[in-house]
């Protein structure tokens, strides 16, 4: 590894925000090309970077991390440092983050969005935060990264979303700062009880291993990060921000919001809660799996109901985060391992479905299912593309989709923990079948409606062209090849977990024994 490695996580970071800021500090001096030029800077380099550190990835034994660096903030004396690594949990998603920030942006500036400049600059410091997340090693850097992404959401949704774009941004800044404020407590007070000097995982996990923190200051410390990240994440029932922000927000940030950022809480759990706060999590494990049923069954015909394909793939977005909270409540190596890769691939699945979904739009000039019919005689390559795009987000084994290897390691887990819970989480993927397939069968095969022939004329309808194929086969590209290759994401994310979760599976009887009663709610 050669010295300058590790300063590529600031690099991947420092670049789409400096972007953002040249494009804001630009004004309309900067021509059309000029911001263009900065934004594919801006979105192109974390990719590169995200490709190189994932060759040369190579966890340290001591800490469980590669690439560590840090650099002086002025704030150690209250423990804040920005330190950046990666280890076998973090690297997948910040892959994600990466690949699915550079289609958002591409299809972004290719497609030309009103008021570009502003558009872009508010997307690269999404971008930036994003990228932040998953790099950081000091959990404030971690929340502040969170905060630097989620902001410009409201931003975009306000100004270049859809119909009821103003509820909706209302509705998303009341539930998720709820969210990121019981997170926040609960991040403090994993910090305070620990008695760590700096909030670095590391350290924290180095001080609580030193220590035993009292089953009941567990208990209470996992509810705050189970509710705070589970409403960022949509858990049921705190769920129905997500589906009518994404139906409003414009493509690209529907993508990253919900291909991306929504799985900073998934990631808080998995990386934070649950390896640091090991019987808090045993005593909330059964309730977080009835409430990620919620997601999977209630949501799941809530999905089957809706005829809007936005508000559907929105819906499907929520309902399939119902497996990755299973994964989680399982408390095991493989039950958190299937989390993270169902995580990884379901980004890539829902964020290539937002982009083709707004090509139909484009196209049919409407979202409405039932009254769209016959595009895959006019747009073929725009029909396969969806098509496995839907097979991808049901989990069937195949052709090479990573979602199937999530969902069904996740199943396993699921078996050992609640063996019972298989036969719904099971059925989960036959709604998924009937939502996915029926809206494949009406938009692509079906009838149109007569309303809809008087208003486009088939004959003018056109297949996609290269700026709209350029995002979604990179993001296609992505998601076969690990697929094919899931060893490449499993096997780093095997060790890391095998390192925090080493007693996890005999926790999993805690949460009948052993471990106090939770508090009622």
């Amino acid at each position: 590894m050669t010295d300058f490695t590790p300063y590529l996580l600031h690099a991947a970071i420092l670049v789409p925000l400096l972007g953002a800021v040249a494009l804001l500090l630009g004004g309309r001096a900067l021509g059309g090309g000029a911001v263009k030029g900065v934004a594919l800077a801006g979105f192109s380099v974390p990719a590169v970077i995200s490709l190189w550190l994932w060759i040369s990835y190579a966890a340290d034994g001591e800490t469980g991390y590669a690439f560590v660096s840090s650099i002086n903030t002025g704030l150690q004396h209250w423990g804040i440092q920005l330190t950046l690594g990666l280890n076998g949990i973090s690297l997948p998603l910040y892959i994600l983050a990466a690949f699915v920030g550079l289609g958002a942006g591409l299809y972004a500036i290719l497609t030309h969005s009103e008021r570009l400049r502003e558009y872009l600059m508010l997307l690269l410091f999404m971008h930036a935060g994003l990228m932040g997340i998953f790099a950081s090693i000091d959990i404030f850097f971690f929340y502040f990264f969170h905060e630097l992404a989620l902001i410009p959401t409201f931003i975009m949704i306000g100004i270049w979303g859809g119909r009821e774009r103003r509820y909706a941004a209302m509705k998303m800044t009341i539930y998720l700062t709820l969210g990121a404020m019981l997170s926040l407590l609960g991040l403090i007070a994993l910090y305070v009880q620990s008695g760590a000097d700096t909030f670095s995982l590391i350290d924290l996990r180095a001080a609580i291993e030193g220590q035993s923190l009292s089953a009941a200051a567990q208990t209470y410390t996992f509810a705050l990060l189970l509710f705070g990240f589970g409403i960022l994440v949509s858990l049921w029932p705190f769920h129905t921000w997500a589906p009518l922000g994404y139906g409003a927000a414009p493509t690209a940030a529907a993508m990253l919001h919900a291909g991306v950022l929504k799985k900073f809480g998934l990631y808080g759990l998995v990386q934070i809660g649950a390896p640091l706060l090991q019987e808090g999590a045993a005593a909330w494990a059964t309730t977080l799996a009835w409430l990620a049923l919620g997601n999977v069954i209630i949501i799941g015909f809530i999905t089957i109901a809706q005829r809007d394909l936005k508000q559907m793939i929105g819906y499907s977005s929520v309902m399939h985060m119902g497996y990755c909270f299973l994964g989680v409540a399982c408390l095991s190596t493989m039950g958190a391992g299937g989390a993270v890769l169902l995580m990884f691939a379901h980004g890539l699945s829902v964020a290539l479905l937002f982009l083709l979904g707004s090509c139909v739009y484009q196209r049919a000039q409407t979202f409405d299912m039932t009254a769209i019919g016959g595009l895959g005689r006019q747009a073929p390559i725009l029909s396969a593309l969806f098509a496995t795009a839907i097979l991808a987000s049901i989990g069937l084994p195949g052709p090479g989709l990573a979602n199937f290897w999530g969902e069904l390691t996740v199943f396993m887990a699921l078996w050992e923990f609640r063996s019972w819970m298989v036969v719904p989480a099971v059925f989960g993927v036959v709604i998924s079948a009937v939502y996915g397939l029926r809206a494949l069968a009406n938009i692509f095969f079906g009838e149109a409606t007569e309303a809809f022939s008087k208003k486009v004329d088939a004959s003018t309808i056109t297949d996609l062209n290269w700026r709209e194929k350029t995002p979604a086969f990179i993001l296609l590209v992505l998601l076969v090849f690990v697929g094919v290759w899931p060893r490449s994401v499993s096997d780093p994310l095997d060790r890391s977990l095998s390192d925090l979760y080493p007693a996890m599976e005999e926790r999993i009887e805690l949460t009948v024994t052993e471990v106090p009663a939770r508090p009622e709610l």
